[in-house]
């Protein structure tokens, strides 16, 4: 991770493309690999030099409030991997209680990426796996809207859109079926 915290270009990593000739891997500041190639959209590596969007910094810590703010923020724009991204830091840097919530949340973000980047067999699969993670984590702790999250229509939404892209078998757009995380669940 760079100075500034970002995971993104060569800049901020310290490698540059005369380290990559050297050494094949991009290299943080800490000498640990970490891929500086820029990414489009939905997480995708893009050639170096070519503009990327602009990469979710790690390690953030976030309110749960700030958290699902960010992560809506970036499903509406069709960014399922950068939310992803999102809620893998709330999973690592919550309470030991919630940790299972986020990873099954960040479950879900991942497949939708994989269901918008044509992979439908393992989109659906992610998908089916974090409506079941969120579900297990809701009957386990007793709190089906947790930080007013509806769980129940986040995972009506995972596994209708599993069928859909396993019916239909053609990617979809990201923005479009991004679920709601709080208020009606269901996608737009």
């Amino acid at each position: 991770m760079g100075s500034n915290g970002s995971k993104g270009s060569a800049e901020h990593t310290g490698s540059s493309s005369a380290d990559r000739a050297g050494d094949a891997r991009d290299r943080d500041s800490e000498g640990r690999a970490r891929n500086a190639r820029p990414r489009d959209g939905l997480g995708r590596p893009l050639p170096y030099g070519t503009d990327g969007v602009p990469r979710q910094p790690e390690g953030v810590v976030r309110t749960p409030e700030e958290t699902v703010a960010e992560a809506q923020r970036l499903l509406d724009e069709g960014k399922p991997f950068h939310a992803h991204e999102v809620f893998e830091d709330a999973w690592k840097s919550g309470p030991d209680a919630e940790r299972e919530l986020w990873r099954g949340l960040a479950q879900l973000a991942v497949g939708l990426t994989h269901a918008a980047r044509g992979n439908l067999t393992g989109g659906a699969r992610l998908l089916r796996r974090g409506a079941g993670a969120t579900e297990t984590w809701a009957s386990g702790s007793g709190q089906p809207l947790p930080h007013g999250i509806d769980l129940a229509g986040i995972a009506g939404w995972a596994r209708e859109l599993a069928q859909d892209v396993e019916r239909d078998g053609r990617a979809v757009d990201a923005g479009a079926r991004a679920p709601r995380l709080r208020g009606a669940g269901a996608g737009r």
